[in-house]
Order: structure tokens, then sequence, then C-alpha cells
């Protein structure tokens, strides 16, 4: 019988077993969340270039400055960090090919108001242990984050916190809630400068403004990466072009014997494209990834115009595009010839199999002949062979004849020898063919 306590409680539902990575997939939209920041603020931006046999070791410096700042220290399986570190914070990420690293402290510090960038965070933060970190330096940016006075800002007043007017690139963002400035240069301290001017936008917005600012500058670096590639291989593919252009044209007068030399050309045509082609293809192919995830960032920034500047979506279509149909360019001609070679190949190859069919018909005609001539004289040699047979066994016939003739029995033996040539003859050619088909397999 039920009792009450029975009746009143709810069995729990049992789930299915759980994926091995269903959390790992489902904490992934979750990896990279923008640091929530209040204006005013500065932030020191790197990206390193790091092979993957040094990521643990990244991530080695990174502890020993968190353990020495009294933080948590980053979980070794982990691919991103956010900790404060007491007078800064630190935020770091583990990417493919590089690793990314904020600094953010409060504030402008003393000076700020009159220079923001006087003590940028990097050196306010006395943040010594990012000399340890291990890789090439790609991109370094020093941000601050100015709350808006005047508004519009007015370009030609930033400029002299960035550069010259005629340089400074930028607009508003976030739909009119902030304006973000940068001239892109590299300064002595081996920093640019990125101003961020908030009017009215929230700390998460801060954040995700900074966030696809800094991304699109390293993508935009990472996608160049390849550009120095694209430029020394274009002498190297017009000599191929060269070379192919070369084959081809013997091609079209070539003789039987020259086949072989031109499909050596072109097998080293062809070696030579796919070693090139193996060498560049990661690069290119991570060129475009990156140069699309740099139009995303543009796109995500929703700046408008201020009066006299280049906004960042016009900058980089005039001056990063070009480079990536540089790129571009040179993968499709690298694709292109390796499609030309494999056409002229496969003509001469078939040329040179057209030639071999013609030397194989022509011994396969020459061993019919002699197959023909063979039968003939064997038939001749079977003839031959019927007659001597035919003449032995006509004279021991003849011979026999004469010795019965001798004993009295009344036989001549020039008619006995006669009627027994056909005979003889007929039997002997009988028994040879019977050879040779039992020779050659016939019954």
């Amino acid at each position: 019988m039920e009792t009450a306590a029975t009746s009143g409680a709810k069995a729990a539902v049992v789930l299915p077993p759980d994926h091995p990575q269903r959390f790992l997939l489902n904490d992934e939209v979750h990896a990279r969340p923008p640091e929530r920041i209040v204006a005013p603020a500065r932030v020191s931006f790197l990206a390193l270039v790091t092979p993957p046999a040094k990521r643990a070791e990244a991530w080695a410096v990174l502890r020993q400055a968190a353990l020495g700042a009294g933080a948590p220290p980053p979980d070794d399986s982990a691919d991103h960090y956010s900790a404060d570190f007491g007078a800064y914070r630190v935020k770091a990420e583990r990417h493919t090919e590089f690793i990314r690293l904020k600094i953010i402290v409060s504030g402008l510090g003393e000076g700020g108001q009159a220079h923001p960038f006087a003590e940028p965070a990097i050196e306010a933060a006395r943040a010594h242990w990012v000399a340890q970190m291990p890789g090439a330096l790609l991109w370094a940016t020093h941000a601050a984050i100015l709350p808006s006075g005047k508004w519009p800002p007015d370009p030609a007043a930033l400029a002299a916190d960035l550069a010259g007017a005629d340089s400074l690139i930028g607009g508003t963002i976030a739909g009119g809630a902030g304006a973000a400035f940068t001239d892109l240069r590299i300064r002595e301290d081996g920093f640019s400068r990125l101003l961020i001017v908030d009017h009215g936008m929230t700390p998460g917005q801060i954040g995700r403004a900074l966030q696809r600012l800094v991304e699109m500058d390293t993508y935009r670096m990472l996608a160049l990466l390849a550009f120095p590639i694209a430029r020394a291989r274009m002498p190297e593919l017009n000599a191929i072009e060269q070379e192919l252009a070369s084959v081809t044209a013997a091609l079209v007068n070539a003789r039987e014997e020259d086949d072989p030399g031109l499909l050596e050309r072109l097998t080293k045509l062809a070696a030579q494209i796919e070693n090139r082609h193996s060498e560049t293809q990661f690069r290119f192919a991570a060129a475009a990834s990156y140069y699309d995830l740099v139009k995303r960032r543009v796109q995500e920034l929703r700046e408008d115009r201020l009066s006299g500047l280049q906004t960042f979506g016009e900058f980089m279509q005039r001056r990063l595009s070009p480079a990536m149909r540089t790129c571009r360019a040179v993968t499709d001609r690298q694709e292109a010839l390796s499609a030309r070679v494999a056409r002229a190949t496969e003509l001469l190859s078939t040329r040179v199999e057209i030639f071999s069919e013609k030397q194989s018909h022509a011994l396969l005609d020459s061993m019919n002949r002699r197959a023909q001539l063979q039968l003939r004289l064997q038939e001749t040699v079977e003839g031959l062979s019927v007659a001597a047979i035919t003449y032995y066994v006509v004279s021991l016939v003849g011979h026999a004849v004469e010795g019965l003739e001798a004993e009295g029995l009344h036989v001549n033996p020039t008619i006995a020898m006669a009627a027994a040539i056909p005979i003889v003859a007929l039997s002997a050619a009988y028994a040879v063919r019977r050879v040779r088909r039992s020779v050659g397999g016939d019954k």
C-alpha cells in the first residue's frame, strides 16, 4: 500500500549518458568573454606569434606571475585566463598561432587628463614578466578609454594624442554611443595607440568594442603574414609559366623521339608546383580566414563617419584588400598552373601511349607474319615427312614381296609396291597430323 511519504515524492528523471564532449562544446561559446571596462581606463595589448611547442611555456610564465600577485593560476588545459592581479587585471588567450594578452588598469594615472598615454597600462602595472613570454611580438597597442566631453569628438583636437590629422582613422562606434581613433603606427616604445571615447556605453559594450578593435588589428597583421610570401612567389611563378609555355610550344612540332624528354620536363614542373603549393597552402588559407574575421569585426563595430576621417572599414578596404587580392591571385595562379601542367602531361602521355601502341601493333604484325611462315614451313616439312615415310615403307613392302616371290609365292613386287603407295601415304599423313594435334593440345 502506498504511503503518504511515497505518494508525495516524485521520482527523479534519469537522463541518457552525456556525450564525452558535451560540456566542453557548450562552454566553448563562453570561453573568451570580453572584459567589463569602466571609463576612464588604460589597456596594453600584445599579440605574440607562438609555436605550438611554446604554448605550455607561455602558461608557465603566466602562472608564476599570478602566484607572485596572489591571484589564482591558470589551468593548464584552459585556453583562456582572466584574473585580478591587484593593481591591474590580466586577460590571456591561447590560439592556434598566437597568444593574446591584455593588461587593464583603471583610471588614467598622474597627468592622464592632459595626456592619456603618459603612463600606459603595462608601465603602470610594472608587468615585467611580459618580457619572459615566448614567441615573436606581432602587434602591440596602448589603449586609453576616456569619458566623452565635447560630442561629437573633434578629430583635430585628438590628433595631438595620436598622430597627425592626415594619418588618423576612426569614427563613432556602437551606434553613436562611443568613438574610436587610431593611426596604426608603431612608435619608439614598440606600441601603437588606440583612443576610445565613451559616450554612454555600458562596461560590457566598452569591453566588446575594445576586443573587436584589437582583434581587428591582430587579424590584419596575421593576414598580412602571407603577403611577403605572395610577392616572393611571383618571380617563381613567372619562370614556371615561361617553362610551361616552352614545353607546350615544343609539343606542337615534337617528334616521337622527343616525347620522353618533354615528359621529364613536365614532370619536374609538376613537382615544383606541388612543392610550392604545399609550402604556401596553409599560410594563404589562413590569410583568407583572418581577412574574413577582419571584415566581420569591422561590421560589428557599427561605425559611422566623422567629417574628414577615414572609417576603419574604409581603411581596411583600401589598404588591406589589395594585399589580400595579391595573395588570392598567387593562389589562383598556382592552381591554374597545376591544372595546365596536368593537362599538358596528360596530352603528352596520350602521345607516348599512342606511339607505344603503334610499336606494339607493329610487333604483333611481325610476330603474325613469323607465325605464318612457321606454319607454312611446318606444312612443307609435314609433306616431306609423309613422302619420305611413304618412300621407305613402300620400299620395305617391295623387299617383303620379293622375299615371298623367292619362296614360290606368285606376286609381282612392282604391282604390290604400287598398290601400297596410297595406303601408306594416307596412313603416314594421318599419323603426322595426329602427332601435331597432340603436341599442340588439340584433340
